[in-house]
């Protein structure tokens, strides 16, 4: 039970690998607070696999750059659950166009879901962790960020700025008994890669190394080392699971 008795807070984990690392750390032993974007029937399955396990589940409808959306989230969690150990920083969305054809609504969307929302999520509950002493942030980035890709230019450049956040936020929060750390998955089956044209889909995966998509779980268990005490010595660090993607 690496993570007995501590709350986690995952946004975006009602499926894939937001749902994955919830179901890992109940597993360990965390209670799990999680946040959706209007999928409550899938929320209610997983907060039901999290129950089952025997730990504390909630979930919320947030749209995470809604800034005051998501600092009522966390104020809500921190209420019925107590502090927040863990954030597990991880909603995402893509909108996949040529360069030329992407509009300043279609920029500020993705900016504003993986920047803006990790930036403010990780605002409302860093204060107490620095009162405590203690606490674990993981903004969950993407190869993408390490090497970019087609049609994806406004979602690499957000996720590269989650690395420079996760960063720059570790240097005040490192100190003080907080470590942030960042995970850069290679391509992952969920819901965001099954909307890839097959032939896409299939190019891809010839081009990969180890010739697959990763599983959900392979992340989540990444997250598991930076949240338990056997990742204790990563600061500011980004973990890429990739399957060769990304060879630097």
């Amino acid at each position: 039970m690496q993570l007995a008795g501590q709350i986690a807070l995952i946004t975006g984990g009602s499926r894939g690998i937001g749902r994955a690392t919830a179901l890992l750390f109940a597993q360990e032993g965390a209670d799990i607070a999680f946040c959706h974007l209007n999928d409550d029937t899938q929320a209610e399955t997983t907060a039901a696999e999290i129950r089952a396990l025997g730990r504390r589940a909630m979930h919320r409808s947030v749209d995470v750059a809604d800034i005051a959306a998501g600092k009522a989230f966390a104020q809500a969690v921190t209420r019925e659950f107590g502090p927040i150990d863990i954030l597990f920083n991880n909603a995402g969305m893509n909108i996949r166009k040529p360069f030329p054809d992407y509009t300043e609504e279609d920029f500020d969307r993705i900016i504003g879901v993986h920047l803006k929302g990790m930036f403010f999520m990780a605002q409302a509950v860093f204060p107490a962790m620095l009162a405590r002493g203690k606490g674990c942030i993981i903004n969950v980035a993407s190869q993408r960020a390490l090497k970019g890709a087609v049609n994806s230019a406004p979602y690499s450049a957000a996720k590269a700025g989650i690395i420079g956040l996760t960063r720059a936020l570790s240097w005040e929060a490192a100190p003080k008994g907080v470590r942030v750390n960042a995970i850069a998955p290679g391509p992952i089956v969920t819901d965001l890669t099954a909307t890839m044209e097959p032939a896409d889909r299939q190019a891809f995966i010839d081009a990969l190394p180890i010739g697959r998509f990763g599983q959900p779980e392979e992340i989540a268990a990444t997250a598991l080392l930076l949240a338990g005490p056997q990742g204790g010595f990563y600061v500011g660090a980004t973990l890429s699971p990739n399957g060769g993607d990304v060879m630097y």
